[in-house]
């Protein structure tokens, strides 16, 4: 499972990038979030039922078919602090947060969330869980099933990503394992640091201080991508983005990509992906220059094994 230390770290895009990296290794490769809260919905074909977007591109990294098992709770927010709910891709009901986390997400939503994860299990070899936000919001673990709660039930390894480039990266890493119950902490096999600008051998004395004081590895410095695979709908937007994501909405369902914005950064030279296998070409393109930075073989033999 592919875990945060904040929204915003990159998990979405590392779970992408991981599926088509092991799917081009040759295993049958699935995606999994148990619960998400996305604006944006993928209808799956000859069905009404609805995924996160997330999820159908992380399907498509993975060379596999969308199923309403990648994403068996979706949240969508209307406001006020209440949300469409949609169980096994279908409608279920209205419900405020408050009655979510009390009467559902422990009880029904959990089973249904395990039930998806065990017929993912039986058709595919490996599955690349994603949570949820960071585990370490400690007003609402006891009813995170996006993150420690579900990764516990199904004996999940954890690696912990973080976002260097909102500063604090350290101080994230370590507070995050504070904050875990012991049962938690010991699922967690790695840290990785995403979207550095610079040179890395900069922050290897500070590797080696949180190393140190965590028991676990770094397994790799993620560089700062620019690539136009749409992104998670989450708080994490700057100021083009939501502009971006009015054009980007329901695109896959159209199989059509819109073209973006021009980003103000002159090194990134591409414009949004406008039909899949233009996305599929960025999706190769990003899990390419991923690969390329972060362990992949001690993530395969010690983590994944």
């Amino acid at each position: 499972m592919i875990q945060g230390t904040s929204s915003g770290a990159g998990k979405s895009m590392l779970v992408t990038a991981l599926c088509r990296i092991l799917t081009n290794k040759g295993f049958k490769v699935a995606p999994f979030k148990s619960q998400n809260m996305s604006s944006y919905t993928y209808k799956i074909e000859n069905t009404d039922k609805v995924i996160s977007n997330a999820q159908a591109i992380q399907a498509l990294a993975s060379r596999a078919i969308p199923d309403s098992n990648m994403n068996p709770i979706l949240l969508k927010p209307i406001g006020n602090s209440k949300s469409r709910i949609y169980a096994n891709g279908e409608f279920l009901s209205v419900m405020e947060a408050k009655d979510y986390y009390s009467d559902f997400v422990l009880d029904k939503g959990l089973r249904i969330a395990l039930a998806a994860f065990e017929e993912l299990r039986r058709k595919y070899e490996i599955i690349i869980l994603e949570g949820a936000g960071s585990p370490a919001e400690i007003n609402i673990q006891k009813y995170d099933i996006a993150n420690m709660i579900f990764a516990k039930k199904v004996n999940a390894p954890v690696i912990l990503v973080s976002d260097i480039e909102r500063g604090g990266c350290f101080a994230s890493i370590l507070g995050t394992m504070m904050l875990l119950n012991p049962s938690h902490q010991r699922l967690v096999k790695g840290i990785i640091i995403n979207k550095f600008r610079g040179d890395n051998t900069i922050l290897f004395p500070a590797i080696k201080k949180i190393e140190t004081k965590i028991s676990r590895p770094f397994l790799g410095i993620i560089p700062k991508i620019e690539h136009n695979i749409p992104k998670e709908d989450s708080l994490d937007r700057d100021s083009n983005d939501n502009k971006i994501r009015q054009d980007q909405k329901e695109m896959i369902n159209k199989r059509t990509y819109p073209r973006s914005i021009k980003k103000n950064d002159e090194t990134n030279n591409h414009q949004e992906a406008t039909d899949q296998s233009d996305l599929d070409r960025e999706i190769s393109r990003f899990a390419e220059k991923v690969e390329s930075s972060i362990n992949m073989d001690h993530i395969l033999k010690k983590i994944i094994g």
